[in-house]
């Protein structure tokens, strides 16, 4: 095994070099994998699909599994772009959080098309819209004046003519942000309306709030599917084992002279990322400043400590996907119902259920009832 799995060059570069060769590392372990597959195989569905869900805890690495498979469509549509530049193989754009719990489509129809980098956006806008203009930068800027149906419009023209393969939203859950006078299925039901018009599939990637999402209607059900990123969970072996991986690859890339050894103290890197390899990632780059900053060879345990978040923090994250675990988890009563519906009689694990939640038929007398025995009469006790 070599000395350094990262480049040795690193070592005489700057710190902000180390760093972003940390940064820009990832890792392909197992859940990451599996994920992976599964969203392109969606993608790539034949019956084809409106809407993708891809929910996880935060920190699980959903970000690093949007930018997978966008280099991924982008490498596969190689030979299609060169024969049609005006193509885009994705687009990825974060929905905003909103300022004021509220929810705007005019601003995320504005991200959309500025993402989408489209110079003619002022010919897809009726005539009473204004003309689209750039700014500083260079990139393509819309006017904020022009009113949101008109956006909308130009979203599904720009869509419609570049054709890309997938729509990716990040940071999904604020969609759900509104107020009460809006229900939250009309927040799907645009979504759907537009990856419908434009033969677009959207892929919304968020925390556990996208759960709400899932059975709003049973139209959006048989136009959605549903991928679960988790968590390695420490009460199964594989996963503690694959975490302990993660763990080991992540120390031999840390870019410092001597070796951090980190596998002693894996119990409590699972603690405080509560399993999760993103926030593993995030944690470990912190303390790989704090060594570059202090001189050291190697990441020892105290700036683990210095760095790890707080208790407090690291119960809330975990608490959050305990909770959205237990609601992803299908339960048997679930089934039941549905077979009830359906009139299919219950499950056998059911049945079994309710025999073993069954009374026990009592044996014995109740409780002041004697037994049945022949009183002795007579004086003296004699028969």
């Amino acid at each position: 095994m070599p000395k350094y799995a990262f480049p040795p060059e690193l070592l005489e570069q700057s710190p902000e070099a180390r760093l972003g060769y940390f940064k820009s590392f990832t890792i392909a372990h197992p859940l990451l994998r599996e994920a992976d597959a599964a969203l392109k195989q969606a993608i790539q569905e034949p019956t084809g699909w409106s809407l993708i869900f891809v929910y996880g805890p935060t920190g699980v690495g959903k970000t690093t599994l949007r930018r997978r498979v966008e280099k991924h469509l982008k490498e596969a549509m190689m030979e299609a772009l060169r024969q049609d530049p005006g193509m885009l193989p994705v687009v990825s754009l974060e929905a905003p959080a909103p300022d004021s719990h509220q929810f705007s489509w005019k601003d995320y129809y504005l991200r959309a098309l500025v993402e989408l980098e489209e110079p003619l956006i002022d010919r897809k806008l009726t005539h009473t819209a204004h003309t689209s203009f750039r700014g500083g930068s260079g990139r393509a800027l819309s006017d904020p004046r022009v009113p949101g149906i008109e956006l909308r419009l130009a979203l599904e023209s720009t869509l419609i003519h570049r054709r890309p393969k997938a729509f990716f939203i990040d940071e999904a859950q604020h969609l759900a942000k509104m107020r009460s006078g809006r229900k939250l299925q009309d927040q799907l039901d645009s979504i759907k309306s537009l990856a419908s018009i434009t033969n677009t599939v959207h892929v919304l990637f968020g925390t556990y709030e996208l759960l709400p999402f899932r059975n709003l209607s049973a139209q959006l059900s048989r136009r959605s599917i549903d991928i679960h990123f988790p968590r390695y969970r420490a009460e199964r072996s594989g996963d503690y084992t694959a975490f302990r991986s993660v763990v080991f690859t992540l120390q031999r890339h840390l870019p410092l002279p001597g070796e951090s050894d980190l596998l002693p103290h894996v119990e409590y890197c699972y603690e405080r990322s509560i399993g999760c390899v993103g926030l593993v990632k995030d944690w470990l780059t912190r303390a790989l400043a704090l060594a570059i900053n202090q001189g050291a060879d190697a990441v020892s345990f105290k700036m683990l400590q210095k760095t790890a978040w707080p208790l407090d923090q690291s119960e809330r994250m975990a608490r959050e996907a305990v909770d959205g675990e237990s609601e992803m988890s299908e339960r048997e009563e679930t089934r039941d119902r549905l077979r009830q519906m359906l009139q299919l009689g219950a499950t056998h694990s059911a049945t079994a259920t309710a025999r073993t939640n069954a009374p026990v038929p009592h044996a014995g007398p109740r409780v002041g009832q004697r037994r049945p025995v022949r009183d002795l009469v007579g004086v003296g006790g004699q028969a």
